[in-house]
């Protein structure tokens, strides 16, 4: 399996950060207040590739209003086309076939996280290639020499376990090539034969088995402590003799390694002592690595080919921002290339490397162009116990004259937690810190203890501290805003989703004095049921997640997951909480939220529960996205004092009911009225 293959389903927003200038700022008061649908509407454009034959290129566009595949002829962008016709789901994820004859994408129904892969070729034929039903599958490989061929996981024989399987794209036919019992995840070679198996552990460790022939072997050829647990393969060359690894073991920081197959000789391609290395650039024919990023407080290239280096160079000279490779031709003479000014939208341009020529192709959100949007700052903050917590703050427009990251003088703040919590924030554009420093506020998302991308004992150092130190973070990050004089101590919200839900009602619970008003976005609020729930397919990484929030079958970990409940201490909750939940979520189920709404509701203490009944873990459609954040903005205007959009028509076309506290949320009722 070719690594450049793989990097194509990794999206350029989540792989790249942003280096930004400011442009001459207006005051909070002066800014015009920017329409929520320039954040959180349908993108003009998004999403774009090239196709390998470098005959095409392809993106993601509204059709009808919902997201749709178009192509378009190389030569002549101009005359695009959809691909697709979906109704009421949008398209998000998507790749070219090797041979450059048709799209594959995957898509859910709700937000069930059920993906299913399909086919649509040129012409917009389209064709279900996994046609099951409560099945989820996920892409293995595809292949330069297997050009007709993918591989999938498919688990709809046994729903904790993927099977291998190969799908022909002309005919649709499946073969079984690797019946799985018991294993996490497969790694694939060019030749789309199943190479690695990884097993997890109780003790959450991880052994690694050789595959052949369709069959693991009897005994591990790499065993992962559970501290190393990050330790995972990426693939391997196209000739199949060598396998590329992200490897933290005999080090703290992740590096990037090369081993022998044969062999089994391993060389350190990738490193550094400041943040983790991650690939960036594998060669699209050798499949060979070529730039890593390291990313601490930005994005920092790392070439290992010369050649490259001098295009890192090239684009980085050219493009005001900092750059991500979307894709690239098979011949490798031309790339879709992506740069995020921070303070600008980003845009979408086709760089012919021999001719070095930049053609754009197109402005993700054109309306944002010519608007006063905020620089982000990276900072340091230390926590209590000395971890240094790298964080990002943005501040409303002509709050800070000198641009020095400080405002003249302190407002009120949004303290903004990315879930996970085993992922992090990153330097660029934000809608959230966008829109809400737009609306008058600071806004401040730390990268607290679990984050990953600062090395193992970073992210290890969050296991049994749910509720505990890793909230000691958030609210030292509070403290020293309010110390610093950027936030106003009466004034500070937290917000998230998923894990920053949970964060949200850590804070409304454990810390009820620190927050003046919180918004949780499907954050789970009992631990014990959230385990309980988790889907079949989490089965492998069970053990990981008992040595984070406790284990349920030991009277130690029952307690501990009691104690950092925040169903269990409702009582404590004193300012104004409202909660958005997605009725099909399958990671922090309905339940999560509909439970703490009951508890709250039969002790009399106001909380506004906004729910959809056609979203999952998070929302996907950008009417609904837009209702529950016209909801948002108004419900934090009345608690910080800032500014707010007036509803409007916000709530057309979502599937937005309120089964409690309508009353408690500014506008909302009279919104509902006028649908």
């Amino acid at each position: 399996m070719r690594l450049a293959a793989t990097s194509l389903t990794i999206a350029f927003a989540a792989a790249l950060a942003a280096g930004a200038w400011a442009p001459a700022a207006a005051s909070a008061e002066e800014a015009p207040l920017i329409p929520r649908a320039s954040f959180f509407g349908n993108p003009t454009k998004t999403a774009g590739r090239i196709s390998p034959d470098g005959k095409w290129l392809s993106w993601i566009a509204p059709r009808d209003g919902v997201l749709n595949i178009w192509i378009a002829p190389a030569a002549d962008p101009a005359a695009a086309k959809p691909l697709t016709d979906e109704k009421t789901r949008p398209i998000r994820q998507y790749f070219w076939a090797q041979d450059s004859s048709a799209i594959l994408f995957v898509n859910d129904k709700g937000g069930d996280e059920n993906f299913l892969l399909y086919a649509v070729d040129t012409n917009g034929v389209r064709k279900a290639l996994t046609p099951f039903e409560n099945t989820r599958v996920f892409i293995l490989g595809v292949s330069q020499d297997r050009p007709d061929t993918v591989l999938v996981g498919v688990n709809n024989r046994d729903p904790k376990w993927h099977d291998a399987w190969e799908v022909n794209l002309k005919t649709g036919a499946m073969k079984e090539v690797f019946r799985n019992d018991g294993f996490g995840d497969l790694t694939a070679d060019e030749q789309l034969s199943v190479r690695l198996a990884a097993k997890v552990n109780d003790d959450g460790s991880v052994d690694y088995y050789r595959v052949e022939n369709g069959r693991a072997g009897a005994r591990p050829v790499a065993q992962v402590s559970f501290q190393d647990s990050d330790t995972a393969p990426l693939g391997f060359t196209r000739d199949g003799k060598t396998v590329y690894w992200t490897d933290t073991r005999g080090r703290d920081k992740k590096a990037i390694v090369a081993q022998d197959w044969a062999t089994g000789t391993t060389t350190v391609v990738g490193e550094s002592d400041r943040a983790d290395a991650a690939p960036a650039l594998f060669n699209p024919t050798s499949g060979k690595l070529e730039a890593y990023i390291v990313n601490y407080l930005k994005n920092d290239w790392v070439a290992v080919d010369p050649a490259v280096q001098a295009d890192i160079d090239f684009l980085k000279k050219e493009l005001k921002g900092e750059i991500g490779i979307a894709s690239r031709t098979d011949a490798d003479d031309r790339w879709v290339v992506g740069v995020d000014p921070v303070t600008a939208p980003a845009s979408t341009w086709l760089y012919d490397r021999k001719a070095r020529k930049l053609t754009k192709l197109y402005t993700s959100r054109p309306e944002l162009e010519g608007q006063t949007l905020a620089a982000m700052h990276p900072v340091e903050i230390r926590s209590r116990d000395g971890k240094t917590l790298v964080s990002y703050l943005t501040l409303p427009a002509g709050s800070d004259p000198d641009g020095d990251g400080k405002p003249d003088k302190a407002v009120p703040m949004v303290l903004f937690v990315h879930g996970g919590p085993w992922a992090r924030d990153s330097y660029g554009y934000n809608s959230w810190h966008q829109w809400l420093s737009n609306r008058g506020y600071a806004v401040l998302s730390v990268n607290y203890r679990g984050s990953t991308g600062f090395g193992k004992a970073f992210t290890r150092s969050s296991d049994g501290e749910w509720a505990g130190r890793m909230h000691d973070d958030l609210i030292d990050a509070v403290d020293w805003a309010v110390k610093g004089g950027v936030a106003r101590k009466d004034r500070v919200a937290i917000a998230g989703g998923s894990y920053g839900g949970y964060a949200t009602l850590v804070g409304m619970t454990f810390t009820p004095e620190t927050f003046a008003c919180g918004v949780d976005i499907v954050g789970p609020s009992n631990l014990k049921t959230l385990y309980d729930t988790f889907p079949p397919y989490w089965t492998s990484g069970l053990s990981i997640w008992r040595k984070a929030i406790g284990d349920p079958n030991t009277p130690e970990g029952l307690k501990l997951m009691q104690d950092r409940s925040p169903i269990y201490r409702v009582d404590a909750i004193k300012r104004p909480l409202l909660i958005g939940q997605g009725a099909n979520d399958p990671r922090v189920k309905k339940s999560e939220s509909d439970q703490i709404v009951e508890v709250m509701k039969a002790k009399n203490i106001p909380v506004t529960y906004v729910l959809f009944p056609d979203e999952g873990h998070g929302f996907a459609r950008p009417a609904n996205n837009l209702a529950f954040n016209a909801t948002t903005e108004n419900f934090l205007a009345k608690c910080l004092g800032g500014r707010a959009e007036p509803y409007g028509t916000a709530l057309s076309g979502s599937s937005i009911q309120v089964p409690h506290g309508v009353e408690y949320a500014p506008g909302l009722k009279e919104a509902l009225g006028t649908r």
